[in-house]
């Protein structure tokens, strides 16, 4: 029956007092208040870190080596949407994360993904309908319905968005929401058709708008988005409405940290400690009726043992009454997970990615995606580009790359556009992370490398992949073609090769692969690629390369 003697931080009572806190199997048997002058060993007693909102499948680790790696860091939950692989192999994927979290040293509360396919302009793997939703919602292991990111069927009362919204009041269990950009009276009539959080704000007037609104406002900084020097007033201004998430974090990233970073950073800021922590610890277990412990008598006991509560450096991690981290290392071995897929097999080659002049005379004027580094959305640019031989070729020169998305579902010709932003002055890089429908999503100088960047995806059935012209180097995703079934660290220092290797081919972005995974996102303006041609996420229809059309 271990007993602690430490200061504990009490995140109900807003106190930090001397304690001595006695677990009993799983549980916490007492928590005791001590004498002020009482003797206790160094560090803090806290409740753990829980990520509000993140899809596993991005780090590109299956749940048990998701959660091996995020309890070094003091995560004890996360909040996490299997939508990435539900949109590839459907309610077989679902059953698999489930399956795979059921294994895993920390809970990993799994939800029903509300849009898949994510939009109607898009193929996926798998089509999780209404009566699929409701279906999954009666399992008690799912407490959610994941991010509706449909919100123009919401505004519109789209008779299957609706279906699933229901579904999830009547099985009472909250709805996640994801509406970029949305203010005003339409935020409003969107949080009052039942949806409780939004993860997608990006300018602090937007996340104000939405939480005097009543909307539980998730502050995101994960590998691509990075939101929490723009929102961190939040916590001061709606301190009860505010939780922390990553939603993407790739796996360098996420082996240097996760939530204790984000909370640091707000502490940094000067933000209140315990509005800080009870974003962090309290809100994410109280919303979604987690099972993780609070640090009270009779919790399942789920704590941390900090240095400190400025930089959360975690001595040790508990969940359920047993030490699952020490010192920054992970005390939980590395699990086999098996390797579901849904890949047909494909040869492409130079000609396949061939976009025809529509000028009769001199240059085209092209419409082109700009990507912007840290952020899941992007801009439209006009480039002038000159064709040769009626073809309209990637221009190093102004950065204006080809960009395509080839079906990886079933036989069509690939979806093709322009980008700028990338910076690469030779070769290509190519992905089968590509969301929400994952298709092989690639972008390059020349039609050759794409071609066989591209080909090198297919033919490990689901990978991250360089071609620098003459080679290949790449990062295999076995698991649906989102995830690996390697070690953490090996995953993380093969992404981080391929991401030096896009570097020294010229882009400057600082997580190149990330960021080309979201140029297929087509519920995130402004410009997006879809499997069946450019898409203007503001209008929400598919518009045209060339510019007049």
């Amino acid at each position: 029956m271990p007993t602690l003697r430490h200061h504990l931080v009490d995140l109900h009572a807003r106190r930090i007092y001397p304690a001595e806190v006695v677990v009993e199997g799983t549980r916490i048997a007492s928590v005791t208040e001590l004498p002020a002058d009482a003797e206790t060993a160094h560090g803090f007693l806290m409740p753990g870190f829980v990520d509000a909102h993140v899809h596993v499948e991005s780090s590109m680790l299956p749940p048990q080596e998701f959660a091996r790696v995020a309890v070094r860091h003091g995560t004890v939950a996360t909040v996490s949407d299997p939508h990435e692989i539900a949109n590839v192999l459907g309610e077989a994927g679902v059953a698999y994360m489930l399956d795979e979290a059921s294994r895993a040293c920390m809970p990993i509360a799994l939800g029903v993904p509300s849009c898949v396919p994510a939009t109607q302009f898009e193929t996926s793997g798998a089509t999780l309908d209404a009566a699929a939703v409701a279906r999954l919602l009666d399992d008690p292991r799912l407490g959610y319905l994941a991010e509706m990111m449909n919100w123009p069927g919401v505004l519109g009362g789209d008779s299957e968005v609706m279906a699933k919204i229901a579904a999830a009041t009547r099985a009472g269990k909250p709805v996640d929401g994801h509406a970029p950009g949305l203010r005003g009276d339409d935020a409003g009539r969107y949080i009052a058709a039942g949806i409780t959080t939004d993860h997608e704000c990006v300018t602090l007037d937007e996340a104000r708008d939405k939480a005097h609104r009543g909307m539980n406002i998730l502050i995101r900084e994960g590998s691509a988005a990075r939101n929490l020097e723009a929102l961190w007033p939040i916590v001061r201004e709606y301190p009860e409405r505010a939780m922390f998430s990553t939603d993407d974090a790739h796996p360098g990233d996420f082996l240097r940290g996760h939530i204790n970073r984000s909370a640091a950073r707000c502490i940094a800021h000067g933000l209140d400690l315990f509005d800080v922590l009870r974003a962090a610890c309290v809100h994410p277990v109280q919303h979604y009726h987690l099972p993780t412990g609070l640090l009270r008598a009779n919790d399942r006991a789920d704590f941390l043992i900090v240095d400190d509560l400025i930089d959360f450096r975690v001595r040790e991690t508990w969940i359920g009454g047993r030490v699952v981290a020490r010192e920054g290392h992970s005390l939980v071995a590395h699990g086999k997970a098996p390797t579901p897929n849904n890949f047909r097999p494909a040869q492409w080659s130079a000609s396949d990615f061939v976009v025809r002049s529509a000028s009769t005379h001199g240059a085209d004027r092209i419409r082109a995606i700009e990507a912007l580094d840290g952020q899941l959305i992007t801009g439209e640019v006009i480039a002038t580009l000159t064709p040769r031989e009626g073809v309209i070729e990637p221009d190093v020169e102004s950065d204006t790359l080809l960009l395509a998305v080839c079906n990886r579902y079933a036989a069509a010709p690939p979806a093709l556009a322009f980008i700028r932003g990338f910076g690469l002055k030779a070769g290509a890089l190519a992905t089968s992370v590509a969301h929400d429908s994952h298709q092989v999503i690639a972008v390059g100088t020349t039609r050759d490398a794409i071609a066989a960047a591209v080909n090198a995806v297919f033919a490990a059935r689901g990978a991250l992949a360089v071609s620098d012209g003459s080679a290949i180097d790449l990062l295999p995703l076995p698991i649906a073609g989102l995830m690996s079934d390697r070690p953490a660290e090996e995953v993380a220092a093969i992404d981080e090769r391929l991401t030096a290797a896009a570097h020294a081919l010229g882009s400057q972005l600082r997580a190149p692969f990330m960021t080309l995974s979201f140029m297929a996102l087509l519920v995130i303006p402004a410009l997006k690629l879809s499997d069946r041609g450019l898409f203007d996420a503001r209008a929400f229809r598919f518009t045209s390369t060339a510019v007049g059309s």
